[in-house]
């Protein structure tokens, strides 16, 4: 089968709106440069799109033009690496998904360990936010949960009441066991968003398990999160004011 023959039998296969490059293709076609030679070419002609330099996608097509690829296909090379989980989508897309905000931002903010300057994808600008825990494909949702504490000012067309109204009901939802987890990942975050979760905690009656949280905060610190007051009866023994 010649090189752009199976470049287009393999593409036909994938599913619309996954994201390519080159190297996909490495493995099974010897000849790297009628690789990029075709993919550029099948750009060209609209048969693919082009993301960003050395990316491609199928796009999907409606009655509304062609569909972006959703966001995780559009930086999945930034969340894993080698089959290992190095980063993890948050921020402005996570808070829509969580339901504290119905926005939706051209911004792509991910958590990694290391973290580097942002940069332009296409339409979308990548931002990074340092994640001070190990990241793991368990632990992610349970981070995703703390960022939107940790940035809970910055979540766009809501308050900080409005907001605690829909944390309280996401860590309703969680075992003790999570609790738990939640808990020991949250020591790594500022003491603003530990003293917040313990106060979301509390409100949903777990104070034998935040001991830890109420240990690691400096007992004279205060925190500003104006409107939390509203919702949760604790915030006082927490120093939220």
């Amino acid at each position: 089968m010649k090189t752009t023959d199976y470049i287009i039998y393999k593409i036909d296969r994938l599913p619309k709106g996954y994201v390519f490059t080159y190297s996909d293709f490495f493995n099974e076609v010897n000849n790297k440069e009628a690789v990029i030679k075709s993919l550029n070419r099948m750009a060209a002609s609209g048969k693919i799109s082009k993301l960003s330099k050395g990316k491609f996608y199928k796009p999907e097509n409606t009655v509304f033009g062609a569909l972006q690829p959703n966001q995780y296909q559009v930086v999945k090379d930034l969340l894993e690496e080698d089959g290992k989980t190095i980063g993890y989508l948050t921020g402005y897309s996570i808070y829509n998904q969580l339901g504290l905000t119905t926005q939706v931002s051209s911004t792509i903010q991910i958590g990694k360990n290391e973290v580097r300057s942002k940069f332009k994808r296409e339409r979308y600008t990548i931002s990074f936010i340092k994640q001070k825990n190990t990241i793991t494909k368990d632990n992610i949702p349970f981070l995703q949960v703390l960022d939107a504490v940790r940035y809970i000012k910055k979540i766009p067309d809501t308050s900080i009441d409005a907001a605690c109204i829909r944390l309280l009901n996401i860590v309703k939802e969680l075992s003790d066991k999570d609790v738990s987890t939640l808990m020991r990942l949250a020591q790594k975050y500022p003491p603003a968003t530990r003293a917040l979760i313990g106060a979301i905690l509390d409100e949903l009656g777990k104070q034998p398990l935040t001991n830890s949280l109420m240990k690691s905060l400096n007992p004279i610190s205060k925190y500003n999160l104006k409107g939390a007051d509203k919702v949760l009866s604790l915030t006082e023994k927490w120093n939220i004011v």
